[in-house]
C-alpha cells in the first residue's frame, strides 16, 4: 500500500520547514568568518586539493558550519517522518520514569556484552533473546540503565522501539548502543509480560550503496566502527528497510525521496 495522501503532506511539510529555515542561514558568497585561526592553520595543509574548489577558506568554514546545521536538522526531521509513518512518537524511560530490571537480566546482560567484546561470541538476536527474556520472578529487581526510544510503537501484543542515527556512529559506540538495547528490552519485557519486545537501530540511507534507496549490510557493517562486533544485522534496520518497515508498504524511502524533491523545488520556485 503506497502512502497516503495525508501522510505526503505531512511529510511535504516536514520538509518545508527544514528548507526555510536552512535557507534563511545558507551563507552568501560574503560570509566572512572573523577569526578561524585554527581552521586556517589546518587546512593550509590541503591547499593544493582545496585550490581546484576556488573557495576560500572563510567561506568554506561558514559552508561547513551550515551543512553541520542541516545534519541536526535531518535527524529531527527523520524522527518527526517516522512518526507520521508508524504512528509512534518518542518515549524516555530516565530518572522517575526509570523501568525495572531483575538481578538475573543484568547479569546475563553484563556477560553477553563482556562476551561479545573479547569476540569469544558472536552477535545472534534469538540467543541473547532467550537469555535476557525469560526470568526469575523471584529475582530482585534494580533499577534498569536509562534510556530514550526515539520511535516507540506499541501496539496490543507487541512494543517496537527504535533508536534512529542519522550520523556515523563514533568509535566505541557500538558496545554501549548494544547495553542500551539490551537494558530497554529486557525492562521492557519486564514491564510487559504480555508483549513481544523488539528493538531496532535504524539508519535512514546507507552511504556505501551506489544507489539512493539501496543498501548492502555486510559493506555497511564493515564501514561502521565495532558494530559487527555487537550487532547482529537482524537488529538493524537500514535505508529502505527501515521506510518499509515502519510504513508496513514497499518503495517507501522512493515515496519519501520524491515528496522532498517536489516541495524543494516548490519552495525554490
Amino acid at each position: 500500500m503506497a502512502l497516503t495522501q495525508d501522510q505526503k503532506n505531512r511529510i511535504s511539510e516536514v520538509a518545508k520547514n527544514i528548507l526555510l529555515k536552512r535557507i534563511e542561514n545558507f551563507p552568501d558568497a560574503h560570509t566572512q568568518i572573523r577569526n578561524a585561526p585554527f581552521h586556517a592553520a589546518f587546512l593550509k595543509c590541503f591547499n593544493e586539493r582545496l585550490g581546484a574548489l576556488q573557495i576560500e577558506t572563510p567561506y568554506l568554514i561558514a559552508l561547513a558550519s551550515w551543512l553541520h546545521g542541516l545534519n541536526t536538522s535531518l535527524g529531527s526531521g527523520f524522527e518527526n517522518i517516522s512518526y507520521i509513518l508508524s504512528g509512534g512518537y518518542k518515549r524516555k524511560f530516565t530518572q522517575q520514569y526509570s523501568l525495572k530490571v531483575k538481578d538475573g537480566q543484568a547479569r546475563e546482560i553484563e556477560n553477553i556484552i563482556r562476551d561479545l567484546k573479547a569476540g569469544e561470541q558472536t552477535p545472534d538476536l534469538e540467543r541473547e533473546n532467550s537469555l535476557i527474556m525469560e526470568f526469575n520472578n523471584n529475582d530482585n529487581e534494580i533499577n534498569s540503565l536509562g534510556f530514550t526510544v526515539d520511535n516507540y510503537i506499541e501496539k496490543e501484543d507487541t512494543i517496537t522501539a527504535i533508536e534512529l542515527k542519522s550520523v556515523r556512529p563514533n568509535s566505541g559506540e557500538g558496545r554501549g548502543e548494544k547495553q542500551k538495547i539490551l537494558y530497554g528490552k529486557s525492562a521492557l519485557q519486564l514491564a510487559n509480560p504480555d508483549k513481544k519486545i523488539n528493538f531496532f537501530i535504524g539508519f535512514p540511507f546507507d552511504p556505501t550503496s551506489d544507489t539512493a534507496t539501496g543498501y548492502n549490510k555486510e559493506k555497511f557493517f564493515n564501514y561502521l566502527i565495532e558494530f559487527k562486533k555487537f550487532f547482529d544485522p537482524k537488529e538493524v534496520l537500514l535505508a529502505g528497510e527501515l521506510w518499509d518497515f515502519l510504513s508496513g508498504s514497499e518503495n517507501t524511502m522512493d515515496e519519501i525521496l520524491e515528496v522532498i524533491e517536489e516541495t524543494a523545488g516548490n519552495v525554490r520556485s
